[in-house]
């Protein structure tokens, strides 16, 4: 059976050639560990509208910066959209607002993306007259997601952050037990139910936290109007500065 010979002949070439020096090693079949490290860049681009305050008012540190994150129903392209809710409804009618307001918006269809988000924060306290240890966020529904995923993320960048009607990584509260967080949350909310946040509240408060959580007994999920429309909030986020040692 000549061509039975040759397969065999083949075969043992093949496994004497693995052995020899210089020939590449054949695997063996069984389980190996491995790692992989790589940097990917990735292309970021988001519009904002910005509010900015009287410069004759400006503090000799700069001024406070606010972020806010809309939430997915003002996704797009329509830069209106960011002060339908939150700061800039209100900011658009007195612009006496005592710090920078900035409201990006992201593409329809898109999340909110915190190496974004971080890298617009640093362009922004790198060219504008705001003080880099006053920087804050607040977000509603896909904003109170991602000012949680943010705070998480790069958990040493902020002075405070005030997330309503969101949810965050419980997991990974413990990463920001030195920032100061005011939540809200309406008691009736059926779209992002309020376990979300308060699991983030009790974990911060496990781990030690700095926090306060407002719910609203009557609200569903417009958390928004009430808690922007307070100019507590506003006292408060005015109130924070970034520790030294963050």
């Amino acid at each position: 059976m000549p061509h039975r010979r040759l397969v065999v002949q083949a075969l043992a070439a093949m496994s004497a050639a693995a052995l020899l020096p210089g020939c590449a090693a054949v695997i063996a079949p069984s389980e190996h560990a491995r790692s992989f490290s790589v940097v990917v860049s990735k292309r970021i681009a988001l519009r904002y509208l910005i509010w900015m305050p009287d410069p004759a008012a400006k503090p000799a540190a700069g001024w406070p910066l606010v972020f806010f994150l809309h939430g997915s129903g003002e996704r797009g392209h329509d830069l209106a959209k960011v002060k339908i809710h939150g700061p800039g409804k209100y900011i658009s009618a007195d612009c006496r607002f005592p710090f920078v307001l900035v409201a990006p918006q992201v593409a329809d269809g898109m999340a909110w993306d915190s190496d974004a988000l971080e890298a617009l924060r640093a362009e922004l306290v790198e060219r504008l007259p705001v003080d880099p240890n006053r920087v804050l966020m607040t977000g509603l529904s896909m904003g109170g997601y991602g000012t949680w995923n943010y705070a998480v993320a790069y958990p040493n960048t902020l002075a405070a952050i005030a997330p309503v009607c969101g949810a965050g990584d419980s997991d990974r509260a413990a990463r920001i037990r030195h920032l100061p967080v005011w939540a809200f949350h309406g008691a009736l909310d059926d779209a992002v139910p309020i376990a979300g946040d308060q699991e983030m509240v009790d974990a911060l408060k496990a781990a030690g936290g700095n926090v306060k959580f407002t719910v609203y007994p009557d609200v569903g999920h417009n958390a928004w109007d009430p808690a922007y429309a307070d100019p507590t909030l506003y006292a408060w986020l005015m109130e924070q500065r970034r520790s030294s040692s963050n």
